[in-house]
């Protein structure tokens, strides 16, 4: 039997994936499910490990070389594989459980083409690594970024490494973020998707260099593809040790959240260092 995924590009090796583990999260959706305890209140349901299960199904099927990154799984492939897959089968996993739809799926080829699956919408996101653009009922199109929306979407998931000096809760809270954005929590990485097609304004997270995460790498790719301002929350480069995201639509929209982020004004606690606890002004 002749394997029709063998025939596959490598982006749509990436939709391909992106769907089969979708497929699993969608069929599941509602069931009461085992859940796999990893600690720190994480945990992963059957629906993460059986769609990881999918979406190696397709790789392996048409990239038998190639290593692959799961996060249920790890490493699996040749120590000595050339390319690399980095998978997330079910980003939102918490969401998720208590039948919250706000979930991705996520799957990236390191340096190459990645897509972002929405299991409940049936928008997959994908980009060959230069340009990005969304299939859905069987069509594609451009993905256009834009800020018109206002709504940032503002990441509380721990680690945060970058504390005291930066924290994505005090961001919420900021009158100025408020002024000229509506925060949102979606609290799974399809809000990254989002800011490439323009649904949102922009993403902040803290975190370490994320390029290299399951969790992360396809949003990223999918983001930089669309033409979005991407760097790490101190305004470097994001693969070149940047702690964090901070992903836009635009330029301006960037610079206004950086200087947020950086103001002399905030210092990190949500206050003022010219006000007391209570909000006076300091004598």
């Amino acid at each position: 039997m002749i394997n029709s995924n063998a025939c596959l590009d490598d982006t749509e090796v990436a939709i391909a994936a992106a769907r089969a583990g979708a497929d699993v999260v969608r069929a599941l959706y509602g069931w009461r499910l085992t859940r796999t305890d990893k600690g720190a209140g994480d945990f992963a349901t059957e629906a993460d490990v059986d769609a990881e299960a999918a979406i190696l199904g397709v790789i392996r099927a048409a990239r038998p070389n190639d290593a692959v990154l799961g996060e249920e799984g790890g490493r699996q492939g040749a120590p000595d594989a050339e390319r690399q897959w980095l998978v997330d089968p079910l980003c939102g996993t918490l969401n998720y459980a208590v039948g919250n739809m706000l979930v991705a799926v996520n799957v990236a080829l390191v340096n190459g083409a990645a897509a972002v699956a929405d299991p409940f919408s049936g928008e997959i996101f994908f980009t060959d690594g230069e340009t990005a653009r969304v299939r859905h009922d069987g069509c594609d199109a451009r993905l256009t970024p834009t800020p018109a929306t206002r709504l940032v979407d503002v990441n509380l998931d721990p680690p945060f490494p970058s504390a005291p000096g930066f924290r994505a809760v005090n961001l919420l809270a900021e009158p100025r973020l408020a002024e000229r954005f509506r925060p949102r929590v979606v609290s799974t990485t399809l809000a990254l998707a989002w800011v490439a097609a323009g649904k949102r304004a922009a993403y902040v997270t803290d975190g370490g260099d994320l390029t290299g995460s399951v969790h992360f790498a396809a949003g990223i790719a999918l983001c930089r593809a669309a033409g979005c301002v991407v760097t790490g929350i101190d305004g470097s480069p994001t693969g070149q040790g940047a702690r964090g995201l901070v992903v836009a639509a635009d330029a301006e929209t960037h610079q206004l959240l950086m200087s947020l982020i950086h103001s002399p004004g905030w210092n990190g606690s949500g206050e003022s260092p010219r006000s007391d606890r209570n909000g006076r002004g300091a004598p």
